[in-house]
């Protein structure tokens, strides 16, 4: 009996263009339409339909319906570290840097639901800049004065560990060439930071002081 991966398969669903295009758009992690899908690959819905079926079937992605309505998202965070990882060994194409502003897609953006981008590898280096964070090779950890700084910024570090994902590793930024913060940390911290800026939640005083 054959065990091995069906590699094949997946190698010809992601390498439609059309498709790596549709997963790219879920890289926000937001969950959108078929329509919506469309829409942003410029084809007609009805070309849509059979790209997410297959997307489906690759297990890539994953669908919730609500009502009469059908949304995709990514299928996990995996997945989102593969596209990322593509978009890192893509070679980039000649532009002049000097004739056009930076598109806004590589200040900030999420990467599945951590940020990324300048955004995201300036708040990375800050964290280790401060000793927040210790990076060894593919794994991240967090130092004793982060750990009083996570939870002085209201992350239940005790709660994300109990998390059947991983807590948090590097991820390689496509656009930045450097790695930000991913994982189940990354994942909280950028939560709190947009539920701060919708002013869903009330920002902690919080001195970090390296203690």
């Amino acid at each position: 009996m054959n065990v091995e991966p069906n590699m094949d398969s997946l190698v010809r669903t992601i390498g439609d263009p059309t498709r790596i295009r549709m997963l790219t758009l879920l890289m926000e992690g937001r969950a959108l339409t078929a329509k919506e899908l469309a829409c942003g690959v410029q084809i007609e819905p009805s070309t849509a339909t059979s790209h997410l079926r297959r997307l489906l079937e690759d297990q890539l992605i994953a669908v919730t319906i609500h009502g009469r309505h059908k949304y995709f998202r990514l299928a996990s965070p995996k997945v989102a570290q593969l596209i990322e990882t593509l978009m890192g060994m893509a070679i980039p194409p000649v532009t002049d840097l000097n004739a056009k502003p930076i598109p806004p897609i590589q200040i900030a953006r999420f990467c599945y639901d951590y940020l990324a981008g300048k955004l995201g590898l300036g708040m990375m280096e800050a964290l280790m800049t401060q000793n927040q964070l210790c990076v060894s090779g593919q794994k991240i950890s967090v130092t004793p004065p982060g750990e009083y700084w996570f939870r002085s910024f209201g992350i239940d570090l005790d709660e994300l560990r109990k998390n059947r994902r991983q807590f948090a590793y590097p991820c390689l930024d496509w656009s930045e060439r450097k790695e930000h913060l991913a994982g189940a940390l990354g994942a909280a911290l950028a939560q709190r930071m947009l539920n701060l800026w919708l002013g869903q939640e009330q920002a902690h005083t919080c001195h970090p002081d390296n203690r």
